[in-house]
Protein backbone atom coordinates (compact mmCIF):
# COMPACT_ATOMS: atom_id res chain seq x y z
CA UNK A 1 0.00 0.00 0.00
CA UNK A 2 1.53 3.70 -0.68
CA UNK A 3 2.81 5.68 2.23
CA UNK A 4 0.48 8.60 2.66
CA UNK A 5 1.80 11.61 1.98
CA UNK A 6 2.78 14.15 4.67
CA UNK A 7 1.73 17.53 3.42
CA UNK A 8 4.38 19.29 5.30
CA UNK A 9 7.43 17.47 4.75
CA UNK A 10 10.50 17.34 7.42
CA UNK A 11 12.11 20.12 6.52
CA UNK A 12 13.90 22.64 8.54
CA UNK A 13 11.01 24.95 9.07
CA UNK A 14 8.41 21.88 10.08
CA UNK A 15 11.05 20.10 12.59
CA UNK A 16 11.80 23.48 14.12
CA UNK A 17 8.45 23.95 14.76
CA UNK A 18 7.69 20.05 16.22
CA UNK A 19 10.70 20.29 18.18
CA UNK A 20 9.12 22.73 20.41
CA UNK A 21 6.20 20.18 21.14
CA UNK A 22 6.48 18.21 24.44
CA UNK A 23 4.25 15.81 26.32
CA UNK A 24 3.32 18.64 28.37
CA UNK A 25 1.93 21.13 25.94
CA UNK A 26 0.84 18.53 23.31
CA UNK A 27 -0.70 15.58 25.26
CA UNK A 28 -2.19 17.27 28.26
CA UNK A 29 -5.22 15.74 28.30
CA UNK A 30 -3.40 12.23 27.94
CA UNK A 31 -1.38 12.47 31.17
CA UNK A 32 -3.48 12.11 33.84
CA UNK A 33 -4.46 8.39 32.59
CA UNK A 34 -0.56 7.32 32.28
CA UNK A 35 1.63 5.71 35.36
CA UNK A 36 5.24 4.09 35.16
CA UNK A 37 4.74 0.04 33.47
CA UNK A 38 2.44 1.11 31.08
CA UNK A 39 2.77 -0.26 27.13
CA UNK A 40 1.98 3.25 25.41
CA UNK A 41 2.87 3.01 21.43
CA UNK A 42 3.23 6.71 20.02
CA UNK A 43 1.70 6.53 16.17
CA UNK A 44 3.46 9.10 14.43
CA UNK A 45 6.03 10.09 16.65
CA UNK A 46 7.83 12.30 14.58
CA UNK A 47 10.43 14.70 16.24
CA UNK A 48 10.34 12.71 19.11
CA UNK A 49 9.97 14.89 21.73
CA UNK A 50 6.57 14.34 22.86
CA UNK A 51 7.41 10.78 22.66
CA UNK A 52 10.34 11.40 24.74
CA UNK A 53 7.96 12.68 27.46
CA UNK A 54 5.74 9.87 27.30
CA UNK A 55 8.71 7.49 27.46
CA UNK A 56 9.77 9.00 31.06
CA UNK A 57 6.37 8.71 32.43
CA UNK A 58 5.41 5.01 31.65
CA UNK A 59 8.98 3.53 31.35
CA UNK A 60 11.57 4.08 28.51
CA UNK A 61 11.19 0.20 28.11
CA UNK A 62 7.40 0.24 27.61
CA UNK A 63 7.48 2.73 24.70
CA UNK A 64 7.29 1.91 21.14
CA UNK A 65 7.24 4.65 18.62
CA UNK A 66 6.33 3.89 14.89
CA UNK A 67 6.73 5.69 12.03
CA UNK A 68 5.26 5.59 8.38
CA UNK A 69 9.31 5.09 6.56
CA UNK A 70 12.38 4.83 7.49
CA UNK A 71 13.59 8.47 7.17
CA UNK A 72 10.84 10.08 9.66
CA UNK A 73 11.68 7.06 11.79
CA UNK A 74 15.22 8.17 11.88
CA UNK A 75 14.43 12.11 12.84
CA UNK A 76 12.44 10.03 15.71
CA UNK A 77 15.92 8.23 17.28
CA UNK A 78 18.05 10.86 16.89
CA UNK A 79 16.18 12.80 19.19
CA UNK A 80 15.32 9.76 21.21
CA UNK A 81 19.06 9.32 21.93
CA UNK A 82 19.85 13.01 22.19
CA UNK A 83 17.46 12.24 25.31
CA UNK A 84 19.66 9.11 26.13
CA UNK A 85 16.46 7.11 25.73
CA UNK A 86 17.62 4.62 23.78
CA UNK A 87 15.32 1.97 25.68
CA UNK A 88 12.46 3.04 23.09
CA UNK A 89 11.87 0.97 20.18
CA UNK A 90 10.97 2.45 16.83
CA UNK A 91 9.60 0.58 14.09
CA UNK A 92 8.12 1.62 10.54
CA UNK A 93 4.63 0.65 9.86
CA UNK A 94 1.60 1.40 8.20
CA UNK A 95 -1.15 2.96 10.96
CA UNK A 96 -3.98 1.40 8.59
CA UNK A 97 -2.74 -2.18 9.02
CA UNK A 98 -0.46 -2.41 12.25
CA UNK A 99 1.76 -4.46 13.09
CA UNK A 100 1.21 -5.45 16.67
CA UNK A 101 -1.07 -8.25 18.37
CA UNK A 102 -4.43 -7.96 19.39
CA UNK A 103 -4.01 -6.17 23.42
CA UNK A 104 -0.07 -5.20 22.67
CA UNK A 105 -0.44 -1.50 24.27
CA UNK A 106 -2.30 -0.22 27.14
CA UNK A 107 -2.09 3.41 25.56
CA UNK A 108 -1.80 4.23 21.80
CA UNK A 109 -0.94 7.90 21.47
CA UNK A 110 -1.50 9.80 17.93
CA UNK A 111 -0.92 13.48 17.92
CA UNK A 112 -1.73 15.32 14.79
CA UNK A 113 -1.61 11.96 12.91
CA UNK A 114 -5.20 11.49 11.57
CA UNK A 115 -5.98 14.55 9.77
CA UNK A 116 -2.87 13.16 6.83
CA UNK A 117 -4.37 9.58 6.69
CA UNK A 118 -6.76 8.74 3.83
CA UNK A 119 -8.57 6.67 6.02
CA UNK A 120 -8.72 7.47 9.68
CA UNK A 121 -11.53 5.43 10.71
CA UNK A 122 -9.33 2.48 9.90
CA UNK A 123 -6.48 3.75 11.61
CA UNK A 124 -8.75 3.99 14.49
CA UNK A 125 -9.98 0.33 14.25
CA UNK A 126 -6.35 -0.79 14.29
CA UNK A 127 -5.69 1.23 17.69
CA UNK A 128 -8.98 -0.21 18.94
CA UNK A 129 -7.82 -3.76 17.88
CA UNK A 130 -4.64 -3.54 19.76
CA UNK A 131 -5.40 -1.53 22.91
CA UNK A 132 -6.04 -3.64 26.20
CA UNK A 133 -8.72 -4.13 28.11
CA UNK A 134 -8.46 -1.27 30.57
CA UNK A 135 -6.69 0.83 27.71
CA UNK A 136 -6.85 3.64 26.71
CA UNK A 137 -6.31 5.59 22.57
CA UNK A 138 -5.67 8.83 22.98
CA UNK A 139 -5.96 11.54 19.65
CA UNK A 140 -5.29 15.15 19.14
CA UNK A 141 -5.67 16.91 15.78
CA UNK A 142 -6.05 20.76 14.38
CA UNK A 143 -8.97 21.90 12.74
CA UNK A 144 -7.58 24.47 10.40
CA UNK A 145 -10.96 25.86 10.00
CA UNK A 146 -11.29 26.60 13.14
CA UNK A 147 -7.93 28.73 13.59
CA UNK A 148 -8.42 32.88 14.06
CA UNK A 149 -5.92 35.45 14.16
CA UNK A 150 -6.03 39.38 14.53
CA UNK A 151 -4.97 41.28 12.92
CA UNK A 152 -7.28 40.46 9.42
CA UNK A 153 -5.45 39.79 6.41
CA UNK A 154 -6.13 38.61 2.93
CA UNK A 155 -3.13 36.81 2.11
CA UNK A 156 -3.43 35.00 5.40
CA UNK A 157 -6.94 33.76 4.19
CA UNK A 158 -5.27 32.45 1.23
CA UNK A 159 -2.59 30.79 3.11
CA UNK A 160 -5.24 28.43 4.76
CA UNK A 161 -7.22 28.14 1.72
CA UNK A 162 -4.36 26.95 -0.35
CA UNK A 163 -3.21 24.29 2.71
CA UNK A 164 -6.77 23.02 2.78
CA UNK A 165 -6.78 22.69 -0.81
CA UNK A 166 -3.22 20.57 -0.48
CA UNK A 167 -4.32 18.26 2.29
CA UNK A 168 -7.47 17.59 1.23
CA UNK A 169 -6.05 16.80 -2.26
CA UNK A 170 -3.39 14.24 -0.54
CA UNK A 171 -5.81 12.62 1.34
CA UNK A 172 -5.98 14.13 4.38
CA UNK A 173 -8.73 16.15 6.51
CA UNK A 174 -7.39 18.91 7.71
CA UNK A 175 -10.41 19.99 9.71
CA UNK A 176 -10.00 16.69 11.30
CA UNK A 177 -10.43 17.92 15.20
CA UNK A 178 -13.81 18.14 15.12
CA UNK A 179 -14.84 14.94 13.93
CA UNK A 180 -12.87 12.91 16.01
CA UNK A 181 -15.56 11.87 17.99
CA UNK A 182 -17.81 10.38 14.72
CA UNK A 183 -15.13 8.69 13.50
CA UNK A 184 -14.12 6.90 17.09
CA UNK A 185 -18.18 5.93 16.98
CA UNK A 186 -17.72 4.79 13.25
CA UNK A 187 -14.62 3.07 14.52
CA UNK A 188 -16.27 1.19 17.39
CA UNK A 189 -15.33 2.87 20.34
CA UNK A 190 -18.60 2.88 23.00
CA UNK A 191 -16.97 5.13 25.60
CA UNK A 192 -15.37 8.36 24.12
CA UNK A 193 -13.90 11.25 26.40
CA UNK A 194 -14.36 14.53 23.62
CA UNK A 195 -12.37 17.67 24.74
CA UNK A 196 -10.54 20.29 23.21
CA UNK A 197 -7.81 22.89 23.86
CA UNK A 198 -6.34 25.96 22.20
CA UNK A 199 -2.70 27.16 21.32
CA UNK A 200 -2.29 30.86 21.41
CA UNK A 201 0.61 33.14 19.85
CA UNK A 202 -0.20 36.51 20.91
CA UNK A 203 3.84 37.39 22.25
CA UNK A 204 6.67 39.01 20.24
CA UNK A 205 8.55 35.36 21.24
CA UNK A 206 5.65 33.40 20.05
CA UNK A 207 4.27 34.89 16.76
CA UNK A 208 8.15 35.12 15.43
CA UNK A 209 7.74 31.19 15.63
CA UNK A 210 4.54 31.00 14.05
CA UNK A 211 5.48 33.37 11.68
CA UNK A 212 9.11 31.52 10.74
CA UNK A 213 7.51 27.89 10.52
CA UNK A 214 5.02 29.35 7.88
CA UNK A 215 6.71 31.50 6.47
CA UNK A 216 9.35 28.57 5.67
CA UNK A 217 6.69 26.01 4.85
CA UNK A 218 4.65 27.59 2.40
CA UNK A 219 8.10 28.51 0.33
CA UNK A 220 9.86 25.49 0.31
CA UNK A 221 8.86 21.68 -0.50
CA UNK A 222 7.09 20.12 -0.47
CA UNK A 223 3.87 22.29 0.08
CA UNK A 224 5.51 24.71 -2.25
CA UNK A 225 6.34 22.63 -5.03
CA UNK A 226 2.46 20.96 -5.34
CA UNK A 227 1.07 23.93 -5.21
CA UNK A 228 3.07 25.44 -8.31
CA UNK A 229 3.16 21.81 -10.10
CA UNK A 230 -0.83 21.87 -9.50
CA UNK A 231 -1.15 25.35 -10.76
CA UNK A 232 -2.61 26.74 -7.41
CA UNK A 233 -0.26 29.65 -6.76
CA UNK A 234 2.81 30.43 -8.35
CA UNK A 235 6.00 31.22 -5.82
CA UNK A 236 5.65 35.07 -6.08
CA UNK A 237 2.58 34.70 -4.42
CA UNK A 238 3.85 32.58 -1.86
CA UNK A 239 6.61 34.80 -1.13
CA UNK A 240 3.98 37.22 -0.39
CA UNK A 241 2.07 35.41 1.96
CA UNK A 242 5.25 34.73 3.99
CA UNK A 243 5.96 38.56 3.78
CA UNK A 244 2.34 38.93 5.33
CA UNK A 245 3.37 36.39 8.14
CA UNK A 246 6.27 38.71 8.73
CA UNK A 247 3.96 41.25 8.93
CA UNK A 248 1.52 39.71 11.23
CA UNK A 249 4.43 38.71 13.79
CA UNK A 250 5.72 42.30 14.09
CA UNK A 251 2.24 43.72 14.65
CA UNK A 252 2.12 44.78 18.52
CA UNK A 253 -1.61 43.32 18.55
CA UNK A 254 -0.87 40.08 16.38
CA UNK A 255 -2.67 37.45 17.69
CA UNK A 256 -3.33 33.73 15.98
CA UNK A 257 -5.04 31.11 18.30
CA UNK A 258 -5.03 27.53 16.80
CA UNK A 259 -7.85 24.82 17.45
CA UNK A 260 -7.81 21.45 18.43
CA UNK A 261 -9.92 18.28 18.59
CA UNK A 262 -8.89 15.42 21.43
CA UNK A 263 -10.61 12.31 22.12
CA UNK A 264 -10.02 9.69 24.69
CA UNK A 265 -11.32 6.51 23.94
CA UNK A 266 -11.37 2.88 25.49
CA UNK A 267 -12.37 -0.52 23.84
Amino acid sequence: MPVPTYTHGYGAAVLGSHRQRTAENSSAYLLPQLRAGQRLLDVGSGAGTITAGLARLVGPENVVALEVDEHAAGITREELARQELDAVEVVVGDAHELPFADGAFDVVHAHQVLQHLPRPVVALAEFRRITGPGGVVAIRDSDYDGFRWFPEDPLLERWRGLYVRAARANGGTPDAGRRLLAWAHEAGFGDVTPSSSTVLYATPQTRATWSETWSGRITTPPLADQLQRQGWADIDELEEIAAAFGRWADHPDGWFVLLHGEILARP
